[in-house]
């Protein structure tokens, strides 16, 4: 796998326009089961072809009960100068719920361990509205947080996806279905006491003290390209079109054996590159700059958009400031239902 993904990387070097990097990530799936060697030499792979910029952030999400001591020890030697932490809750009931391999005490040490080697830059993830949580649990996760000095959180409501254990059990009467009005206020009371501890709300789901938020994300919500490499990786050209690479890890491994990208491509049409400019942009608090979306698209898009919005603007779901259509933070638990009333169908 790790051959085949140094393939990918030198047939796709020069599909962005820039080759100084400001970002690199490894995420999705569970890159922290590779050891330190084996992550530098993708890294090393990369930088035949790409350079890095000066600040460059470079990210390595991982489980926390892979982060023991020597690993953490090696990866400090290496270029990496940000995790990912899955921590999901620091509660044990929670995480038996959620199928976790770590236990509450590994979500706490974990972290406690990589500030040891030198990781400043941490984000955990925290699921709320969980069945077997409370309110108060969740209190307890976000002053936990605190006490650890973490300065960034991705934080996301439980749901329920078909085909899980979660919904058989649901639907057996084992576990209670996570109540919405309960995660809309664990959602708000997240939102005020993160603020009130110095955090910046920048997105609907990502809260970072000043100096750390994702410019690895952040690049994503305001539209920028990038390229994905692996196994169902997906890549964007910052203009019109989309790729992606097949699941599967033996054809992906086969077809870059054979020089072949294994990949399929599609080109986004004005309608879906509206609509995707609008659900990506309302998620922020900067919003959808209206002078970018201008310039962008056709007359008669623009004068549905304008119709549309009116309404909301009147509601005050919307708001323009500083030419940017934006989301009043108290609505944003609302976003995806509001974006969606924009779309061109």
């Amino acid at each position: 796998m790790i051959s085949a993904i140094k393939k990918e990387i030198s047939l796709r070097k020069n599909e962005l326009e820039t080759q100084d990097l400001k970002s690199l990530y490894f995420g999705g799936g569970t890159p922290s089961i590779l050891n330190a060697d084996e992550l530098q030499s993708i890294i090393d792979e990369v930088l035949k072809h790409f350079s890095f910029d000066s600040n460059i952030e470079i990210t390595l999400e991982a489980n926390p009960d892979d982060l023991d001591k020597n690993f953490l020890k090696e990866l400090s030697k290496t270029p990496f100068n940000r995790l990912s932490i899955g921590t999901q809750s620091f509660f044990n009931e929670d995480l038996k719920l959620m199928n976790r391999a770590h236990n509450a005490g590994e979500a706490e040490s974990s972290i406690k361990r990589a500030q040891d080697f030198g990781f400043e830059n941490i984000s955990i993830d925290l699921i709320y509205g969980s069945p077997t949580s409370s309110f108060e649990i969740w209190k307890q996760n976000l002053d936990k947080t605190i006490e650890l000095q973490v300065p960034h959180i991705s934080s996301y409501a439980l749901t329920v996806e078909p085909k899980t254990m979660l919904n058989a059990w649901i639907s057996q009467g084992k576990i209670a279905a996570p109540k919405e009005a309960e995660q809309h206020e664990e959602f708000f009371y997240m939102t005020d006491f993160l603020k009130d501890h110095g955090f910046d709300h920048y997105e609907i789901s990502n809260f970072g003290k000043p100096g750390f938020h994702s410019r690895h994300n952040s690049a994503y919500w305001k539209y920028r390209e990038y390229l994905g490499i692996g196994p169902s990786a997906h890549s964007y050209n910052g203009r019109n079109e989309r790729s992606w690479n097949i699941a599967n890890n033996k054809l992906y491994i086969n077809s870059l054996n054979k020089n072949i990208l294994p990949r399929e491509t599609e080109l986004l049409s004005e309608k879906d590159q509206f609509n995707e400019m609008l659900m990506i942009g309302l998620r922020t608090t900067w919003g959808v700059d209206l002078s970018a979306l201008n310039e962008k698209f056709s007359a008669e898009l623009l004068e549905y958009f304008q119709n549309q919005i009116k309404s909301k603007l009147d509601d005050g779901l919307l708001m323009i400031e500083n030419n940017h259509l934006i989301i009043p933070e108290k609505h944003w638990f609302l976003a995806d239902g509001i974006a969606a009333d924009l779309f061109m169908v």
